[in-house]
């Protein structure tokens, strides 16, 4: 494992945009997302973590939940293995086939992406509002063995008041998770 210095985007710096492919066979362009959703949630995953698996219900929950008020999950996996098995788009495909998932899924194939938005595990999660700023970053929630556990879920309670128009009241945490893996 390489331990990478990134450029960490702080809250309330531009998150960088980005035309990274998809499972889908598209590219994908943040810039194009903020035009047409309220807000767009950026989770870094990919396919082995064992904390990816631990959240992939409440990721996919969180997209249903919040989708029809304008917001979108996005799930980056920038993660390099060398092998490559683990982080092909074939792999990713079947990954996303495999759990069902309910949002796009990118290939960060030059890493740089991640690097720029400062993700140093999986998962860990950004929220943009719709003029590009960065609102939130750091855990899903702090309780990733349990999931229907009480605790703090601070990106659903930060998308939430996105939404409402509030402020975000945790705007950054520690994420907990796998270190993302980063080419030499």
């Amino acid at each position: 494992m390489t331990i990478l210095e990134t450029s960490n985007t702080p809250v309330g710096g531009y998150a960088p945009d980005f035309e990274l492919p998809g499972i889908d066979n598209q590219v994908h362009h943040l810039s194009r997302y903020l035009k047409n959703f309220r807000a767009v949630g950026v989770i870094s995953l990919c396919n082995y973590c064992p904390y990816v698996n631990l959240y992939l219900d409440r990721i996919k929950n969180i997209q249903a939940e919040f989708a029809p008020e304008g917001f979108v999950l996005i799930g980056i996996n920038a993660s390099d293995i060398s092998d490559g098995s683990w982080t092909s788009l074939a792999s990713m495909k079947a990954f996303a086939q495999q759990h069902e998932l309910n949002f796009p899924y990118l290939w960060d194939s030059t890493q740089e992406v991640s690097r720029t938005f400062g993700a140093t595990k999986t998962p860990m999660a950004f929220l943009i509002d719709t003029h590009g700023i960065l609102r939130y970053r750091g855990q899903i929630d702090n309780h990733p063995h349990k999931p229907s556990s009480i605790g703090e879920d601070y990106l659903r309670n930060a998308i939430a008041a996105l939404l409402k128009g509030e402020k975000i009241p945790v705007p950054e945490t520690e994420p907990v998770g796998t270190s993302l893996i980063w080419r030499i």
